[in-house]
């Protein structure tokens, strides 16, 4: 099915998951300057039993979202402390969230992370013409914030290949020629 482009204008929010709810918000609000826009609690009966809609298997918790900019939320839930903390490598896991900034944001969130005693790696350059710096969050989230020369961030223009680009990596996958026409019918022939 070719498109115009994506169903989704974007994303609504990331539902992360905190052992402390006070030192993720210090963080965030801080430390990334993402102002809290909501709290509450979880209510009775969507943590578990049928009314459940994908909420943790919790009752009672906190459920925080912060304004990450774009139009975008970053929340959390703070489960009991009791919980094993997951492998960020394995299959079905959340490896790292990025968040797209100007250079000048950038430069700040950077100072920001140097002010608070904050182990980082970078700039790094990721690919055409897009630098990132790595950190941690105090629930062990790997961040990355990247940043590209333009004061207004075109993340999906800059990073669309062309057919013959996308069609280098994809054949090491599949060799099937209609699928490989569909996954790049819709990408710039130059």
């Amino acid at each position: 099915m070719n498109r115009a482009g994506p169903l989704s204008r974007g994303v609504h929010h990331l539902a992360l998951n905190t052992g402390d709810m006070k030192a993720t918000l210090d963080f965030y609000t801080h430390v990334l300057g993402m102002p809290l826009v909501h709290a509450l609690k979880v209510p009775p009966g969507l943590g578990t039993g049928p009314g459940n809609r994908g909420n943790p298997p919790f009752e009672d918790l906190r459920h925080y979202f912060l304004d990450a900019g774009g139009d975008s939320l970053l929340a959390f839930f703070e489960l009991p402390k009791s919980q094993p903390k997951a492998d960020r490598n394995a299959i079905g896991t959340m490896q790292h969230v990025s968040f797209a900034v100007s250079e000048q944001r950038f430069s700040a969130v950077r100072k920001n992370v140097e002010e608070a005693g904050i182990a980082y790696l970078g700039p790094v350059n990721v690919g055409v013409e897009t630098w990132s710096i790595y950190f941690y969050d105090p629930n062990g989230i790997r961040l990355e914030f990247s940043h590209q020369k333009e004061a207004d961030p075109k993340v999906v223009k800059r990073w669309t290949q062309t057919k013959a680009e996308a069609l280098a990596e994809l054949r090491t996958l599949s060799q099937d020629p209609a699928w490989l026409e569909r996954m790049v019918a819709h990408l710039p022939d130059h």
